[in-house]
């Protein structure tokens, strides 16, 4: 006989697959084969179909395409004899599934099969409509399985109930019209029958609150005593595992009553004695006990509210936990998780073991065991949890720690009891697990010391022995840098040193070294190697005699590769070489950081523009009170992880914010002004208050010197927003309009043109109050479009001599300021004599955006500071 002819017998062709060596070998048999059954099926040749369906169901196990055996099948469904039938629905279930149109050509043939004389055909055809059956087939076909729920024989009432659940799980609609018969099921002998009845119940519940309502009046007790005659039943070999019962069927009548309990006070009353029971007498010793349990458990936490039942539970996952196998532990954790919001003080109990399981060699048990100890931890325990997971993070495996160490990081953040124990703990975990720490933990550990005063010293001291001892820790070495950067006067002087900490010694040279061999270090990224560059700058003034050492290191970098060290070297040696004046109001400690604020940015929120912080204010030499917490964290932006690296000071963010020149504003010799760094000029000529409500068109809104203060991102909306308040100033062109930053000013007159010199412009009033008149003058140079020059003129207005006369300005980045020293700082009174003092602005956008400016003036009448701030928004329009 050919070895391929459709006469072939199936085991033949197996035997010569399997006897194939290569793959392509195995391609041509089965190629070979199919060609075989292509051509029986052309030729209509039904003695042997029935045979090469059965071979293409074993060829599509083996994944080659058996689409042109479709038909076949349902020609042998079509067939009159049980054999053909059912290599026929065998066929359909396998080479077919619910998607494919073909399969609604078989839903007469399952019709008639449903209505068979013979039970075995009839099920077959309950077989495959519960396997592949699509909706509309449920549709057509449910009344004739609804009718067979009630079949004389045992075997067809089970595979009508289970075709019942795929019909309703298709078609929700036809669930009502089974409620009344997989009721009736719940009181079958037969345990196949009864276990797929009460697994429609459990469905019907699901799709059905008419089914749910109908079982619990109806058949709540009829449950219960059928579970406890399940219990107490004697041995029964035919449904016995490990000694137990039909544990299937007590898992499934389990789930029932838990559906039938959620929620429903009475529902629950009747099942507490029975889950009681399951509870107590089930063994545990064997897996189908502990299945049984579980179930259990899941019911009686699902259950309206009984506390002994629940800690019964409780302590049932209790002596899950110490169980050797590793899947009933995991279960146990995952249902301890869902119990904790039940009842968490039974699931406290078990602390102990629950914190043993964090040290378990599966690392899935290890997982999930931390996050129910995360769950676990509130004020009164964290103490003692913490030290539990700190001691086992230093011998964790290295593929475990990025976990544990969030979770402990988190842990300390949110249950602190108080700010030293935060900093003792972190400076655990540092040394421990740096590299796994994320950056808003740092940034976090950062805030917290610069708002504690009296820890700064005992900080920066632990830090310096932490980064001796694991000084590869990268995240470590930043917090540390930071520190002795800022607080590095206090690491030699052992300021503010606590009585239980040991005796430190340590001199300027030892913190330079530990701020050199960071920045040295080729294994720390670029920000920590920033961080180390801004603390020398720090250290140079708070350490005069290394002063020199440091600005050696510091030019090593003039020629990094790495832009961004490469400009911060060159721009900290200026500061050090030509910049002696202004080093020490540069580099001063940064202004304390507001923990609400950081937090409230950290939760994707900003605080409101009109709070108020309660940082520690710095005073300024005007007078006025500057709250430096929420500015700079705004600017600065702690909480965000693609920051590149930390600036200088919050100065520098400003600068590349605004675009702003930073350069001191000389004053006349004499004068005892205080110089102020260019952090503190511009937190506070942008720690802008509230215009007042109403102003004149002739005068400049002006706030008060006790205005309240907003943040530079305040200033900012308020500058480009369409609908922000303006301040109107009068210009000889007439009120303008306020400014939109984005679609520049409205139409103005044309400028006209001088030969030689370039368009002359108008001066303008940009500033007038009751006491003071501000005039701007303008001109250009030649062929330099972008550059404006300006020459401001201040006169007196009333009948004081203003005395210690400040001028400042902020622009918006895409302008470009510098402003030349003021020709004095006394203005006299009535107008008799002048203040001069010259801008440079250079427009970036121009033609596109016009120019805006925010001004502030500080000055003092009879000893009295006076603040006066406006925004200038009527240039002339082609500047």
């Amino acid at each position: 006989m050919n070895p391929f002819s459709s006469g072939t017998r199936l085991r033949d062709m197996i035997r010569a697959i399997r006897a194939c060596k290569t793959a392509a070998e195995e391609r041509g048999v089965v190629r070979k084969e199919c060609a075989a059954i292509r051509a029986a099926i052309s030729e209509n040749d039904q003695d042997y179909r029935h045979r090469n369906i059965a071979k293409l169901m074993f060829i599509h196990m083996l994944g080659y395409p058996t689409h042109f055996g479709q038909m076949e099948c349902l020609k042998l469904i079509a067939s009159p004899g049980f054999p053909e039938k059912r290599i026929g629905y065998l066929g359909l279930m396998l080479l077919l599934d619910e998607r494919q149109e073909v399969l609604m050509l078989v839903t007469n043939s399952i019709k008639q099969d449903l209505n068979h004389t013979n039970q075995y055909i009839v099920g077959l055809a309950l077989c495959a409509l519960g396997n592949i059956g699509s909706a509309e087939m449920a549709r057509d076909l449910a009344p004739e399985v609804e009718r067979l729920l009630k079949f004389r024989d045992p075997n067809i009432r089970k595979k009508a109930a289970l075709c019942s659940i795929r019909i309703i799980r298709k078609v929700p609609d036809l669930a009502e019209n089974f409620i009344n018969p997989a009721a009736a099921l719940l009181s079958e002998k037969h345990h196949g029958v009864l276990i797929t009845g009460v697994q429609l119940c459990i469905d019907l519940c699901k799709i059905s609150t008419e089914a749910l309502e109908y079982f619990r009046k109806k058949c709540t007790d009829g449950l219960v005593k059928i579970l406890k005659d399940l219990t107490n039943s004697p041995y029964a070999p035919e449904y016995d595992v490990s000694g137990i019962t039909d544990p299937f069927l007590h898992i499934r009548l389990l789930r029932l009553l838990c559906a039938l309990g959620q929620d429903d006070a009475d529902a629950s009353d009747a099942m507490n004695d029975i889950l009681a029971q399951v509870a107590t007498k089930t063994e545990s010793n064997k897996n189908a006990g502990n299945a049984i349990l579980y179930e259990c458990v899941a019911t009686i936490m699902s259950v309206e509210d009984n506390g002994g039942l629940r800690v019964l539970a409780i302590n049932i996952l209790g002596r899950f936990l110490s169980n050797r196998d590793n899947n009933i532990r995991y279960v146990a954790l995952n249902m301890l998780m869902k119990a904790l919001a039940v009842d968490s003080q039974a699931v406290q109990r078990h602390r102990a073991t629950i914190l043993e399981c964090v040290k378990d060699t599966d690392p899935s048990i290890r997982k999930r065991a931390v996050e129910l100890v995360y769950l676990l931890v509130n004020e009164s325990n964290v103490k003692p949890m913490t030290k539990e997971l700190i001691e086992y993070l230093e011998a964790s495996d290295p593929e475990f720690r990025g976990d544990l160490t969030a979770k402990i990081c988190s842990i300390v953040e949110k249950f602190s009891p108080e700010k030293i124990w935060y900093i003792d703990q972190m400076l655990k975990v540092l040394p421990e697990a740096g590299n796994y720490v994320k950056d808003e933990v740092w940034h976090s550990l950062i805030v917290v010391i610069t708002n504690a005063s009296n820890l700064h010293g005992y900080a920066v001291r632990s830090l310096y022995r932490a980064v001796q001892a694991a000084g590869e820790q990268e995240t470590l070495v930043r917090v540390a840098v930071w520190c002795i950067g800022e607080y590095g006067d206090m690491l030699v002087n052992n300021a503010g040193r606590l009585d239980i900490e040991e005796s430190l010694t340590v001199t300027e040279s030892d913190a330079v070294d530990v701020v050199e061999t960071s920045i040295k270090s080729h294994s720390f990224d670029l920000t920590t190697r920033a961080m180390c560059l801004i603390a020398l700058l720090k250290l140079s003034s708070r350490f005069p005699s290394c002063s020199q050492r440091i600005n050696d290191i510091i030019v090593q970098y003039k020629g990094s590769f790495v832009l961004e060290l490469q400009q911060r070297a060159i721009e900290f040696n200026s500061v050090i070489k030509r910049h002696q004046n202004i080093r020490p109001s540069l580099v001063e400690r940064m202004p304390v950081l507001d923990e609400a604020t950081y937090s409230g940015r950290k939760a994707g929120s900003l605080p409101a523009a009109g709070s108020t912080s309660q940082g520690v204010s710095v005073n300024l030499p005007n007078g006025v009170a500057k709250p430096s917490a929420a500015p700079l964290v705004d600017l600065l932006d702690l909480s965000s992880d693609d920051v590149p690296a930390p600036s200088s000071s919050g100065g520098d963010f400003l600068q590349d914010l605004l675009g702003v020149d930073l350069a001191p504003v000389s004053s006349q010799s004499g004068t005892n002004q205080a110089q102020k760094s260019g952090t503190d000029v511009l937190l506070d000529l942008l720690s802008i208050g509230t215009p007042p409500a109403n102003s004149s068109p002739s005068a400049t809104q002006v706030s008060p010197s006790n205005v309240d203060i907003r943040s530079p991102a305040d200033l900012l909306d308020r500058l480009s927003s369409p609908s922000a308040p303006s301040v109107q100033v009068p210009s000889a062109a007439g009120s303008s309009p306020m400014l939109d930053l984005l679609n520049g000013f409205p139409s103005s007159p044309s400028i006209p043109v001088t030969e030689g010199n370039g368009p002359a412009y108008p001066s303008i009033v940009a500033f007038d109050s009751s006491s003071l008149k501000l005039t701007f003058n303008f001109s250009k140079q030649p062929g330099n479009p972008q550059t404006t020059l300006i020459e401001a003129s201040f006169t007196n207005k009333s009948q004081e001599v203003l005395t210690n006369f400040i001028f400042q300005a902020a622009v918006p980045k895409f302008l470009q300021l510098h402003l030349d020293p003021a020709s004095g700082n006394t203005l006299p009174a009535n107008g008799n004599g002048s203040i001069t003092q010259k801008l440079k602005l250079t427009n970036s956008q121009h033609g596109k955006k016009s120019l805006v400016m925010r001004i502030r003036i500080a000055y003092k009448v009879n000893n009295k500071d006076v603040l006066e701030e406006g925004q200038v928004n009527n240039f002339p329009r082609d500047l």
